[in-house]
């Protein structure tokens, strides 16, 4: 059995893709100093597709990984689509459970030089949420937390309320799009779609590291869980978002 009567990490989370951006144990940065933990293998484990067994990475606290020398990701200004699924049932109001694109020198380096995909509750002075208590979908720029353009509340970004959730962020040349849905169910909204805030924010100043679970500079204090994700040059058409979502929806998680 998987990891039987030991106590198992995960010390590398394995890009699919042939530019190999492995994610390794992140090193620390400008928020937290220290190295991050490696998630629990075990801590986990869930159906897919009728019943194949397998894990999660299941962050709580002080965990995330890293990769600052990447290949093939969007820098700059240039586009990029990025989605992941989680856990509508793990997350908190810490920051910050990103992934995506982030400094390639685990600092703050003021806004535009982040482009991830967030998921949980924030709210602090940073923060730029959506209605209700959340928790949802938003987009880390860096120095904020979007949930739209609005600095204060943006009303078409609602709770996602699922146990599994399908966020999405894509940022094009002159502006962003966030999606979420239920990653079991039958629809995918789009929750925000226009420019960037202002000021700061356009054009973007991309780094291309590749970060998950934390925060540009090492914020570690978010928790969340990562099932999968991807992230691809360019801004997806509405029917590559769609076939995505259904072959997700196929994979039947928790089933």
């Amino acid at each position: 059995a998987f990891c039987q009567n030991s106590g198992c990490v995960i010390q590398r989370i394995y890009d699919q893709s042939s530019y190999a951006n492995h994610l390794d144990t992140a090193p620390g940065g400008g928020n937290a100093p220290q190295p991050d933990k490696p998630v629990n293998a075990t801590r986990l484990s869930l159906t897919v597709s009728g019943g194949k067994a397998v894990y999660a990475a299941y962050f709580e606290g002080g965990m995330g990984y890293r990769n600052d020398n990447t290949r093939g990701v969007a820098v700059d200004n240039e586009p990029e689509t990025i989605y992941m699924i989680t856990s509508g049932n793990h997350w908190n109001d810490g920051c910050c459970f990103d992934y995506g694109n982030a400094e390639t020198n685990n600092d703050d380096d003021g806004p535009s030089t982040m482009e991830c995909v967030y998921f949980g509750n924030n709210t602090n002075r940073l923060s730029h949420p959506g209605t209700d208590e959340g928790p949802w979908v938003m987009a880390d720029l860096e120095q904020g937390l979007w949930a739209g353009n609005d600095s204060k509340v943006n009303t078409g970004n609602t709770p996602i309320t699922a146990e599994f959730v399908f966020a999405m962020l894509k940022g094009g040349e002159n502006g962003f799009a966030l999606k979420g849905g239920d990653a079991t169910g039958t629809s995918l909204k789009v929750l925000y779609d226009g420019p960037r805030p202002s000021p700061g924010y356009q054009p973007m100043h991309k780094q291309g590291a590749i970060i998950l679970g934390i925060g540009g500079d090492n914020s570690n204090r978010a928790i969340g869980t990562f099932f999968e994700g991807a992230m691809t040059k360019g801004y997806s058409s509405d029917a590559a978002d769609q076939a995505v979502y259904e072959n997700v929806v196929a994979a039947k998680y928790g089933q």
